[in-house]
């Protein structure tokens, strides 16, 4: 279930209160007339099944409450309600199957937004891929890719083509281009700093480097593990399970690619460099692929079983 918490004024009120009552799946409607302050109105409180919020949350718009008041959304730990378990069963569908097509968005603006913080945490992670790379050390591969921030643009990308929205696909472009070339603009001046300290040397990155070659050796499994991971990173945001966006991470090699092609820049290894550059391109045209083709099946999906007529259940 997810809370609502509208400040409305008070001339739409009642157009509110009777969209909710219309809604299937809704519960605990509150309206406390003149309790709003800033900006001055109602304040109404409702309880909504995750699989009919969306379209409450359309018609809510519809009615200008994001322009004239106020729209927030607060998910629902624990209710303990015969009425929200029969909105539940009520709503068509399963929750864990809708997508909040809202939420979707502000998630993805705020994570595709160029930042401080987001240069940061991409370079960083480039930086802890570049020492795993030259000391061919798997865990420090795996530790960069948990730290890359990169699936948020990515995921921004998918979702502006989806819902056709040129603004945010500018937005996570420029933060994924630009994220990465100065993250790898970044380890080029690592690699020669750590070169004139001794830690880093051409022997080591010319070696064989059994348990990080695959960086820069890109194959068919590539593109196959930025498809499946595409897919499941994008699930993950739209279900709301971010704990699944770890084991996304670190099972793609953007940010190992990424650091791979800029020490070996660094070292005129461009064979190297090349193939790293492949091996990046791959993983971020499978996961864009994957998730654009993701979010376009759940909308079909879920649009169909709207439509469909409800189940008859006996209790």
């Amino acid at each position: 279930m997810l809370h609502l918490r509208l400040i409305t004024p008070s001339g739409t009120t009642d157009d509110v209160v009777r969209l909710i009552g219309a809604t299937v799946g809704t519960a605990h409607l509150v309206v406390l007339p003149g309790a709003a302050r800033d900006p001055a109105g109602d304040l109404v409180l409702c309880d909504v099944a995750r699989e009919a919020a969306d379209d409450l949350l359309a018609g809510l718009r519809d009615l200008g409450l994001d322009r004239t008041g106020s729209i927030a959304v607060e998910g629902i730990d624990l209710s303990l309600s015969e009425r929200a378990d029969q909105a539940e069963e009520d709503a068509p569908g399963e929750g864990a199957d809708a997508v909040l097509w809202e939420q979707l968005s502000e998630a993805t603006h705020e994570e595709s937004t160029l930042s401080v913080t987001y240069l940061a945490f991409i370079t960083l992670a480039t930086m802890i891929a570049a020492c795993g790379v030259v000391l061919d050390n798997a865990i420090l591969i795996v530790g960069a890719m948990a730290v890359g921030p990169e699936f948020g643009p990515l995921a921004g990308v998918c979702t502006a083509l989806i819902q056709r929205a040129p603004r945010l696909a500018l937005r996570s472009l420029i933060a994924l281009l630009a994220g990465f070339a100065v993250a790898m603009a970044v380890t080029v001046g690592f690699t020669y700093l750590m070169d004139a300290l001794g830690q880093f040397t051409r022997v080591q990155l010319e070696a064989e480097r059994p348990n990080t070659n695959f960086i820069y050796r890109p194959d068919a499994f590539s593109f196959v593990v930025a498809l499946l991971a595409g897919v499941a990173g994008t699930l993950s945001l739209t279900s709301s399970k971010s704990g699944a966006l770890v084991g996304v991470a670190i099972s793609v090699t953007t940010i190992p690619a990424a650091a791979n092609a800029a020490v070996a820049f660094a070292y005129d290894e461009y064979r190297q460099a090349w193939g790293s550059t492949e091996q990046l391109l791959l993983n971020l045209a499978g996961i864009t692929l994957a998730g654009t083709l993701t979010l376009l099946a759940q909308k079909h999906l879920w649009r169909r079983h709207r439509t469909s007529p409800p189940s008859t259940t006996t209790r």
